[in-house]
């Protein structure tokens, strides 16, 4: 791959000023951190909010808190000098984590050759640091990205997003692209090109109760059905073409002497592509009993749809490559089996994925980061900044 030498030498600039400023992207790290935010305690949220704030606002830019109805709200950045009618690319990220109040107690913040652990970190608590000090960056070496970083960050990611939706969506169609700062694909750091669509579907028999001894033939067992349909629904699985359907949960009966008069099945499904969701939503809808007495009646589908190879896609995985180049590191892609909001934006902007943290553990005990590894992935965010328009390419 050819290399420009000016744009290889803004690049190592840029290295260089974030390489000088790791002791402070540590220190911010470990404040956010400390700073515990579960999805379902929607008052958390307010203080790793105010935290990224101020840190936003003192790198001049405009900084608005949207009000959560049932979750902690989000947040919304603009730079302090942005002109008018300038095209924006969006930096996409949620503070938000999976561990509940007190995990600080058991799974305590601790730093270790090189590494950072902590509830939160790699997912994706260091990925927002290193928006942060991308910024800044640009902002110290005097650097203007001819097209506006905007920041939006929500605080119901892990949840489904329902709240945030709506804002990230309107966001996406308006900009130029958005870089997704989910943490990266394992330890390696693979960025995220491809991510599954997830759907979840309850699917609920309705039976007839009758004493299981004396007159089962006045029944009909929503059992016997489900076990039927549970069938069917496994037979749906595609591994080539990276279908999974799942019944990960199960309930039905009153008691063992009761034909049982109801029963359920919650399903996960996954894929890879928006034709083969569109398709096996239509065949979980087509569930037909075949039991007498009974009726099937499906609820949910899919909230999140694929994050696709798209050419405006792969025309910015291509030009991460080339940043990367220029300051010197490697990286590569991956697909990634569970959703991000980058899965809502790739509808309508070019959106890459997993630009954040280099680490592992995501969601469990043992989650970390590499700290070294957060200087790089900040140069490679703020040179993929300066990068010119891509919407139309491709």
């Amino acid at each position: 791959m050819k290399i420009d030498p000016l744009q290889a030498k803004i690049a190592q600039r840029l290295r260089d000023y974030l390489h000088n400023r790791q002791t402070e992207m540590t220190n911010l790290l470990a404040q956010l951190v400390l700073a515990e935010s579960p999805s379902v305690v929607a008052e958390s949220q307010h203080q790793v909010l105010s935290l990224l704030q101020t840190e936003l606002e003192q790198r001049n830019y405009r900084v608005k808190r949207i009000p959560g109805q049932k979750t902690g709200g989000q947040l919304f950045a603009v730079p302090g000098d942005r002109t008018k009618n300038q095209s924006i690319q969006m930096l996409l990220g949620h503070c938000d984590t999976v561990w509940p109040l007190n995990t600080l107690k058991k799974m305590p913040l601790r730093q270790k050759q090189g590494k950072m652990y902590g509830p939160g970190i790699y997912d994706m608590k260091a990925g927002l640091v290193q928006v942060i000090f991308a910024l800044e960056a640009l902002r110290a070496l005097e650097i203007q990205p001819e097209i506006a970083p905007v920041i939006f960050i929500n605080s119901d990611e892990e949840i489904g997003s329902n709240e945030s939706k709506v804002h990230i969506q309107r966001l996406a169609k308006v900009a130029d692209r958005v870089f997704v700062m989910e943490p990266s694909l394992g330890p390696s750091g693979k960025l995220k090109t491809q991510r599954k669509g997830l759907g979840e579907f309850t699917v609920h028999v309705i039976g007839k109760a009758a004493h299981a001894g004396l007159e089962p033939e006045k029944g009909a067992s929503a059992i016997l059905e489900l076990s039927f349909a549970i069938q069917q629904l496994f037979a749906l699985n595609d591994p080539e073409r990276g279908i999974t359907v799942n019944v990960g949960n199960i309930d039905g009966g009153i008691r063992p002497n009761v034909i049982a008069p109801s029963s359920k099945a919650v399903v996960d499904v996954r894929v890879l592509h928006r034709e083969d969701a569109d398709r096996i939503d239509a065949k979980i809808r087509s569930l037909q009993p075949s039991t007498p007495g009974t009726k099937i009646i499906v609820e949910g589908g899919f909230d999140r749809p694929p994050l696709e190879k798209t050419p405006g896609n792969q025309q910015l995985w291509q030009r991460a490559q080339k940043a990367a180049s220029e300051l010197g590191i490697e990286i590569d892609e991956a697909t990634a089996g569970g959703g991000s909001d980058g899965n809502f934006t790739s509808l309508y902007a070019p959106t890459l994925d997993g630009l954040g943290a280099v680490g592992d553990a995501a969601h469990a005990p043992g989650e970390f980061v590499y700290l070294d590894l957060m200087v790089e992935r900040s140069a490679l965010l703020s040179r993929l900044l300066l990068e010119s328009a891509i919407k139309n390419i491709g």
